[in-house]
């Protein structure tokens, strides 16, 4: 079974999601949206993705020497599944224009947990979402901490987590917001951080704070982990050795900051210099008794995206083991 993706909205998410469904040999894509003739349909174009656009649009686009295939409802009709990666807070639009054509469809971590009622992570939750019409991706961030907590409250068991996220000011692209010369403390106390988190790994107890600097490059989270009892430092790092999408690093080897992390990603050859993988200083953490400390960095661009094409399967019923999905996404999207 081949199963038929449309992608609604092709801006930073839905590009590389787009690019990630092409690898696949058990999906394929029916088009992708734009609701302006911008570069990145032109980028469309030349990728060769059938391309819609919101109806009464369409002389703009043919005006800009943009090839367009039809309307939006036009590629709804094309599709068994839409990942949705339209501007946040759309959703109850978006998820009505879905119910209205009978199509499943997956939402991005913008929107809430309530409009689906189902919030996914490959290797955490893949059963939940099996099967299911409306499911949400969670957040980078959410993405990233359930990653690295899980196979710890699997393998040792978790009493509490405090965490802190280290948030960059926005995406790389985004020359309209800051802030600029500033650090700006999340006044919400705690973040929504913790509660998303909770929409996964639904009885873990976790409180976290949030602060934005000045970057553009990734997220850090610093997190303390009270565990259910003592162990080692390398029982910690064999867990998320063996973890998938997780890699640790070395800060002492020349990857002490984010800027460097995002160096190795480009001379990796990562495309768009994304890294899939959460990252997570081996010498940037330690256990002390029952309590663990650790530092891990989040490619708030990319770290979602291996998980929507895991959650397209379970949704679309078409790989019912987790851990087969997640070995196939690394090995098409090259993730190591």
């Amino acid at each position: 079974m081949v199963v038929k993706v449309a992608i609604n909205g092709y801006g930073t998410i839905g590009k590389s999601v787009a690019d990630a469904v092409t690898l696949q040999d058990d999906m394929k894509i029916v088009g992708v949206s734009k609701t302006r003739p911008t570069f990145e349909a032109q980028i469309a174009n030349s990728k060769g993705f059938p391309l819609y656009v919101l109806a009464g649009n369409e002389k703009k686009f043919e005006s800009a020497g943009i090839k367009i295939k039809g309307t939006i409802d036009d590629m709804f009709k094309e599709a068994e599944i839409v990942v949705d990666c339209t501007p946040g807070d759309f959703g109850d639009q978006e998820k009505a224009n879905y119910t209205k054509a009978n199509l499943k469809a997956i939402f991005q971590g913008g929107e809430d947990h309530e409009l689906t009622g189902t919030s996914f992570n490959a290797l955490a939750n893949y059963k939940e979402a099996w099967g299911k019409q409306f499911v949400r991706v969670v957040s980078c961030n959410t993405s990233g901490l359930i990653r690295t907590l899980f196979p710890l409250d699997r393998d040792i068991g978790i009493e509490r987590v405090n965490a802190v996220m280290i948030r960059r000011a926005v995406d790389p692209r985004d020359s309209k917001k800051g802030p600029v010369n500033a650090i700006k403390p999340v006044l919400e106390i705690p973040s929504h951080h913790g509660p998303d988190v909770q929409t996964v790994m639904h009885n873990l107890k976790i409180s976290t704070m949030a602060v934005a600097v000045p970057t553009t490059l990734m997220h850090v989270h610093s997190v303390i982990v009270d565990l259910k009892k003592e162990v080692k430092k390398e029982d910690v790092l064999k867990i998320w050795e063996s973890t998938p999408r997780v890699m640790l690093i070395d800060g002492a080897k020349g990857l002490p900051s984010t800027a460097e992390v995002m160096e190795y990603a480009r001379d990796l050859g990562h495309t768009r210099g994304d890294f899939n993988s959460i990252i997570v200083w081996r010498d940037g953490m330690n256990v002390v008794g029952k309590t663990l400390y650790y530092y891990q960095a989040i490619h708030q661009e990319s770290d979602v995206i291996p998980e929507n094409i895991d959650c397209i399967r379970s949704m679309m019923k078409t790989e019912a083991d987790n851990t087969k999905s997640i070995q196939k996404t690394e090995k098409t999207m090259g993730i190591k």
